[in-house]
């Protein structure tokens, strides 16, 4: 599955109103449902993280197109600062994205890889899922990025902060977590903390 993720910056009070619009906008193409949006809380702040699944690369050339032949793609009144957008194929042995009530509280980290270190990560990823599974659960994706630097981004959903502590802590102390040669093929690494919108399909 090919994801698009989008991130919209502006005033901190007016992250809704931009999610709102800009959910609305690309809810009008024919292709790219939106999976879900998240406002930041922790991390890079005054940021709207939009995720969406196309069913194929050319699916989201088309879409892109569309944004960039638009002259007020949003229609959002001049709020939106600036606009990334990612593309991202997400691993081959991961289910596909369901909504699903994760706690209303993502994560969102990208690895950015040393060279060659992709199949590396891929093959103790697909290792360590089962035997973590109680924090694997939480996982909702992890994607290769499309574009740009050679990297992954990976969403995990948690009831709270704590939640996450707690999980990774007894993970690491038993040696399931983190997968098994992959942290080695880490060239830098970021973490961003973000609350589920309202009506997100991810909450």
């Amino acid at each position: 599955m090919i994801h698009e993720l989008t991130k919209l910056s502006g005033p901190l009070l007016e992250l809704p109103r931009i999610s709102a619009v800009a959910v609305n906008w690309m809810a009008g193409a024919d292709a790219g449902p939106v999976l879900g949006y998240w406002h930041s809380a922790i991390g890079e702040l005054g940021v709207v993280l939009i995720l969406r699944s196309f069913a194929s690369y050319d699916e989201l050339a088309t879409e892109r197109q569309r944004y960039n032949q638009s002259a007020q793609p949003f229609k959002d009144g001049g709020l939106i600062r600036s606009v990334r957008q990612e593309s991202y194929q997400a691993f081959d042995f991961l289910p596909a994205i369901e909504p699903r009530a994760h706690g209303g509280l993502y994560e969102f980290r990208t690895y950015w890889l040393k060279p060659g270190g992709l199949p590396i990560t891929l093959a103790a990823w697909q290792a360590a899922l089962e035997p973590a599974k109680a924090y694997t659960d939480h996982l909702v994706t992890n994607m290769v990025a499309l574009d740009g630097p050679l990297r992954i981004t990976h969403i995990w959903g948690f009831e709270s902060i704590q939640q996450r502590f707690d999980l990774r802590a007894t993970h690491y102390a038993a040696g399931l977590w983190p997968p098994r040669g992959a942290p080695e093929q880490i060239e830098r690494a970021t973490s961003l903390i973000a609350l589920a919108g309202e009506h997100s399909r991810l909450r």
